[in-house]
């Protein structure tokens, strides 16, 4: 009988010792669920109001901009690690669970053939700063 020494620890354990790995592993699960996301909002069993909700987190999460840019010092990182996983988890609540568990098995194949981008969700951005950077030049320029 192995002495409680050469026990390997359970993931929990590593988990709590390697904190940079819980991380990794939690990005991955956010990454599969955002993929599921994907394929759920596509998916006419799922309601529209939860495929319209689901759509705009997609969006939004395979978008190469963010809204708030990452280089804006905290306030760049809001967006990546609260308001995405935050739509994501609500998204998820929208859906019926086997149509979720359904996707959660495609996703798994999608991950191995690449991250899609979402160029519209991009588009719009770029046209949310540029009347931002628009408004803020009209009142520069009326000053």
């Amino acid at each position: 009988m192995p002495t409680p020494q050469h026990i390997p620890p359970s993931c929990e354990q590593h988990a709590a010792k390697n904190p940079l790995q819980a991380w990794k592993r939690r990005a991955r699960r956010l990454k599969a669920e955002t993929y599921a996301l994907y394929l759920a909002y596509r998916d006419p069993r799922v309601p529209w109001q939860a495929r319209l909700f689901a759509a705009c987190v997609v969006g939004y999460a395979f978008s190469p901009i963010d809204l708030i840019p990452d280089f804006i010092p905290i306030l760049g990182y809001l967006d990546d690690l609260v308001l995405v996983p935050l739509g994501i988890a609500l998204a998820l609540k929208m859906i019926p669970q086997d149509v979720l568990a359904e996707c959660r098995e495609r996703a798994q194949v999608m991950m191995a053939e690449g991250k899609p981008t979402n160029w519209i969700a991009a588009a719009a951005i770029v046209a949310i700063w540029g009347l931002v950077v628009a408004i803020v030049l009209a009142v520069l320029l009326r000053r």
